[in-house]
């Protein structure tokens, strides 16, 4: 029995040739490229019918309405995520594979950085339509970020300045001008000023600049002398400084957490239509020092590995229709760069000149431009001893 079976296997191996291991070999891979051409096939047409747009927007920084209707127009499922400093936004596109269709850089120096290594598609003009509505010399403006606009459309636009709870700040502080950076860069303000809180804007790319010009420098400057003086203005009012906060200023001034903010002039105007609200009796209030203040645009655009591009456009060309971006500015209390919009903007917002500044008001404000990155690393490592108080 036991050799009967041996004799068996011997004649089935003495059948398993070189020949018939190469045609198995052959048939197996065969039918191996047949299923991954199969499933590419199957796959292929859900991807492209895939109706989804990844959107990463600042904090508070949307009409929730204009989402809805966009949904329901196109049948393109929005994913909304949101950041609170440009520091945030950069390093997620900087990794690359950030996942989004849509960011919202400001024109300096994010903007700028993000066009210079490649990390933003150009817009396709001819899938905008609605790009002849935004207003040609705001557009201009950040020409010298974006060269002949091919990569970004104005948002929204503002000023950093100073928001406060007047009444609060002049109880302590009755002499200090209630009008310039020295009412929070001079120590002996701060410090008076200190107990009823003061909350700092946690970015080193929107106060620098501030900082540069209220000493009397260029914004832009690099020169390590100008930056030792930035330091010492901000160490010498260190230690009345509550907290840092970008998008937590705006809910700590309206709770009268804090009385007074370096901030975004919309989110200061958010505070006090959120205080009103509330009917807490606290009037906050946005001043744009005569110093001046850093004019910023925030700009709609598209990463380079964007996977949904199509989606993207779409996008764009909606928020630039009139009635849409008066919506998001009867929201946001930000202004925006689509003229046709303001016949349907509440007439409050319009006279409010934090919001649409006068002409007069627009020729002291500055704009910056691009740094370095050996000075950005090094503004980088002043404000981190800054914020550690060493």
């Amino acid at each position: 029995m036991i050799q009967c079976h041996c004799e068996e296997r011997s004649d089935a191996a003495s059948s398993v040739t070189p020949r018939s291991l190469t045609e198995l070999a052959s048939s197996l891979t065969l039918l191996a490229m047949t299923l991954v051409m199969t499933v590419s096939v199957l796959i292929a047409p859900a991807r492209a019918q895939e109706r989804v747009l990844n959107i990463y927007n600042w904090t508070d920084y949307i009409d929730p309405v204009a989402l809805e209707r966009f949904q329901k127009e196109t049948g393109i499922t929005v994913h909304y995520d949101v950041f609170d400093s440009l520091e945030t936004l950069e390093a997620k596109m900087l990794a690359g594979h950030s996942g989004y269709d849509i960011v919202v850089p400001s024109n300096e120096p994010t903007l700028s950085r993000l066009i210079k290594v490649g990390a933003l598609a150009p817009i396709d003009r001819s899938r905008v339509p609605n790009w002849k509505n935004l207003d040609p010399v705001l557009m201009h403006q950040v020409e010298s970020s974006d060269p002949g606009n091919r990569y970004g459309a104005i948002y929204l636009w503002g000023t950093t300045g100073i928001g406060m709870i007047t009444d609060r700040v002049k109880q302590l502080a009755p002499d200090a001008p209630m009008d310039s950076w020295d009412l929070l860069f001079r120590p002996e303000n701060a410090k008076r000023i200190a107990p009823c809180g003061i909350t700092m804007m946690d970015s080193a790319i929107d106060v620098i600049p501030g900082v540069l010009k209220y000493l009397g420098k260029s914004p832009d400057s690099t020169d390590p002398g100008d930056l030792a003086t930035v330091e010492r203005t901000l160490m010498g009012v260190r230690r009345y400084i509550r907290s840092f906060a970008s998008g937590g200023a705006l809910e700590a001034l309206a709770a009268g957490q804090t009385c007074l903010a370096l901030d975004y002039s919309g989110d200061v105007v958010q505070a006090n239509a959120r205080a009103a609200e509330a009917k807490r009796g606290i009037t906050v209030r946005y001043v744009a020092p005569n110093e001046g203040a850093e004019l910023g645009f925030d700009m709609l655009a598209i990463p380079a590995d964007a996977e949904h591009k199509d989606a993207a456009l779409a996008f764009i060309n909606f928020v630039l229709e009139p009635d849409v971006m008066a919506g998001i500015t009867n929201t946001v209390r930000y202004a925006n760069a689509v003229p046709a919009s303001r016949a349907m903007i509440r007439p409050e917002l319009l006279a409010d000149t934090n919001i649409f500044p006068t002409p007069e008001q627009m020729k002291t404000f500055f704009t910056i431009g691009p740094v370095p990155p050996s000075a950005a690393r090094q503004r980088t490592r002043m404000w981190d001893r800054f914020k550690a108080g060493r």
